[in-house]
């Protein structure tokens, strides 16, 4: 009954600067991710209400091997207004709830047919589990279960990097992150801009 999310966002999603001009211009669409270790399932990751964030993601990204499909050359931002529509909400016990029996739903089937289920991994030079196998084969399984009915969007928190301070609750790079999976979600896209210092914030 509350699973749609009422009202639009902001969003934003790091990237390479020909795909962002590529968007933008209307000449091209966002690719959504389709790796077995996204965080939230398949589809087009933006990170809420997070501009920064989204140019850090991008700078990490160019210093990534060119040979790795997701390196950037020149990194970019292209922000994005989004209506979740009904959203598998990992901050929201009733899909909490769910997610966990899906995994439970999994793992009896690989015991009776004698498969080890996937791990979630640190990453190279990270102190994150940054590769999500084992969620994003739970969430997938969520998914398929659940069809014909599927979600447009999944969001989740995350709290990533070093503390900000010894003994903290609070690390550097904590997030929300949107996976949209039903593109009509994207109402528009539009170049982010930098705050006009003579006018008050709004």
């Amino acid at each position: 009954m509350y699973s749609t999310r009422p009202g639009l966002i902001l969003a934003f999603h790091g990237c390479d600067e020909a795909v962002c001009n590529n968007v933008i211009s209307g000449r091209a669409e966002l690719i959504p991710s389709e790796n077995e270790y996204d965080w939230l399932g398949n589809g087009i990751y933006f990170w809420e209400n997070n501009l920064k964030r989204a140019w850090q993601f991008a700078e990490e990204l160019k210093h990534l091997p060119r040979s790795n499909k997701q390196s950037i050359i020149n990194p970019a931002v292209i922000g994005a207004v989004i209506d979740l529509g009904e959203c598998l909400d990992l901050m929201d016990s009733e899909y909490l709830d769910i997610v966990k029996e899906t995994y439970r739903k999994l793992e009896l089937s690989s015991q009776m047919l004698g498969m080890e289920l996937p791990h979630n991994k640190v990453g190279k030079g990270s102190i994150d589990l940054v590769l999500r196998n084992l969620d994003c084969l739970v969430i997938e399984s969520l998914h398929r279960r659940r069809l014909p009915l599927s979600f447009d969007s999944v969001r989740g928190v995350f709290w990533e990097g070093e503390e900000l301070y010894s003994n903290a609750g609070f690390k550097e790079k904590n997030h929300v992150q949107i996976c949209i999976r039903n593109t009509n979600c994207i109402k528009g896209y539009f170049l982010p801009r930098k705050l006009n210092a003579a006018h008050k914030k709004v």
